[in-house]
């Protein structure tokens, strides 16, 4: 009973560090990812709501991220806090078993594993897809913060504009706007062939999503150069419509892990939007289901502090050696997974390699162990 305590204390320390070093990371990460989005509210007009509503959406994604490296710190951490205070040698004095406590750090990575791949299967996609999904659905810009005084603005596409000044009321002088897609030609009577739409207004007054204009001209030009001009004392022209350069197609990353299983499926048949990106998808599937299984072995690697001896000189520089040692494992394992989707011998080593050198460690512990008397 007494043991099994212990055993629990140990866990719950660990699992604290892991969380308080995971949560710093994240946090310290998503805040530099949240300020690279206020392009959102700034170039692409989208609502501080939607800014919001999208960085948080990104948590998740950039939490996972840090699941591997927190853990590895987590360990040593505790490892050498409970050495400094001396409860490893009473640990070791009422008689517990080493080996037991390194299949505790190895029970907590593969749990830690299995909460990842649930992270990278499920959860992520979809946060991602979701964000994805929010900037697709909305309709309404802020034009106030796409238009910008004596600048030309492109944030929709195929549409240009620009303001020669802002009077103290908030009134636009000097419009043009210049549309070369066709996204104007409702003011126009929606003219057919129209190849080029210019509107020239003396003075402009934004409403939410609209732009009043006034005393101004519509000038098109259509494909065979005939030029058409209409006079109006006041038109309005919604924005809702109009298309942004924001990227509102989901990436690979924020595709779900069965359409890009249905893909490896099928062999990238012409049904897979992604066909053209073989490699990337296999790299992709490998981040999600093989990067995970690195974390037990960087717990095994951890484990070699327990069989730390204080006699031995330069000791204390063991746990830096072994920090430096896993720390290298994902740093190769991360930039290994660019080449998994290369071709299938890359992708089988990539998942094997952890499972074997895991098994290689577990067992050159155990003999240390024996072999100094210390299980």
């Amino acid at each position: 009973m007494l043991k099994n305590k212990i055993y629990n204390y140990l866990s719950i320390e660990i699992l604290k560090n892991f969380i308080t070093i995971l949560l710093t990371f994240t946090a310290i990460a998503w805040t530099v990812r949240a300020v690279n989005f206020l392009d959102l509210l700034i170039e692409d007009g989208y609502s501080a709501n939607i800014y919001f509503k999208y960085s948080l959406l990104n948590f998740f994604a950039v939490a996972t991220k840090f699941v591997p490296l927190s853990f590895l710190l987590s360990l040593i951490i505790s490892i050498t806090k409970f050495e400094r205070q001396q409860e490893l040698l009473i640990l070791w004095t009422v008689g517990l078993n080493k080996i037991k406590i390194t299949n505790i750090f190895f029970l907590i990575s593969i749990s830690l594993v299995l909460f990842q791949i649930i992270l990278n299967l499920f959860i992520n996609p979809w946060t991602l897809n979701e964000s994805r999904s929010l900037l697709r659905d909305t309709k309404g810009k802020e034009i106030n913060t796409i238009i910008k005084i004596n600048e030309f603005s492109d944030t929709f596409k195929g549409i240009t504009f620009y303001v020669d000044k802002k009077d103290s009321n908030g009134e636009l002088l000097n419009v043009f706007i210049n549309d070369t897609i066709g996204g104007l030609t409702t003011l126009t009577g929606n003219i057919k062939n129209t190849q080029d739409t210019t509107i020239f207004a003396k003075k402009g007054v934004v409403t939410g999503s609209k732009i009043i204009l006034f005393n101004g001209t519509v000038q098109t030009i259509n494909k065979k150069k005939e030029i058409k001009n209409i006079f109006f004392e006041k038109t309005e022209l919604s924005t809702i419509n109009f298309n942004n350069r924001t990227i509102i197609q989901p990436k690979i990353q924020e595709t779900s892990t069965y359409e890009l299983l249905n893909c490896v499926k099928d062999n990238f048949s012409t049904d897979c939007r992604f066909k053209n990106n073989k490699a990337v998808v296999i790299e992709n599937l490998s981040r999600r289901i093989g990067m995970p299984l690195y974390i037990p072995l960087l717990s095994l690697i951890a484990s070699f502090l327990l069989i730390h001896k204080k006699e031995k000189k330069f000791n204390f520089l063991k746990k830096y050696y072994i920090f430096s040692t896993a720390f290298f494992i994902l740093v190769c394992a991360e930039i290994f997974l660019k080449f998994s989707g290369f071709s299938l011998r890359n992708f089988i080593i990539y998942f094997f390699f952890p499972i074997f050198m895991s098994v290689i460690l577990y067992l050159v512990l155990i003999k240390k162990m024996i072999s100094k008397k210390i299980i």
